[in-house]
């Protein structure tokens, strides 16, 4: 068994869209019309699980400690603050280095390095 996609509540399916690609670097997986609005996920350009950012869970709070890689924090940290999103770190922890960020939606993050 492997886990696929990651449900991540959003209000406004565009501006998390640019979010998570400019800011985090992912790209379009599916953005397909969906009963409920539109079938919208994201995954790294590596591959991997995919993020479905979806609208049409109001009342689904938003998700913390989904833990991310990247080969270089500093430069995540940098783009992050280019968006304007403020990140913690990075910082060097005894189990390696991390950054902490939450999108503008309230989801939590971890970035390690890779």
């Amino acid at each position: 068994m492997q886990i696929s996609t990651v449900t991540i509540p959003v209000s406004d399916q565009d501006a998390a869209l640019d979010f998570y690609t400019r800011a985090l670097g992912m790209r379009v997986r599916t953005d397909n019309p969906f009963p409920m609005g539109r079938w919208l996920s994201v995954a790294p350009s590596d591959g991997g699980p995919s993020l479905l950012l979806a609208s049409w869970f109001p009342e689904m709070a938003p998700i913390g400690g989904l833990i991310l890689t990247a080969p270089d924090l500093d430069e995540t940290a940098k783009l992050l603050a280019e968006y304007g999103t403020a990140a913690e770190g990075p910082s060097d922890e005894p189990w390696g280095r991390q950054l902490l960020f939450s999108d503008p939606f309230g989801n939590g993050y971890v970035v390690s390095q890779e």
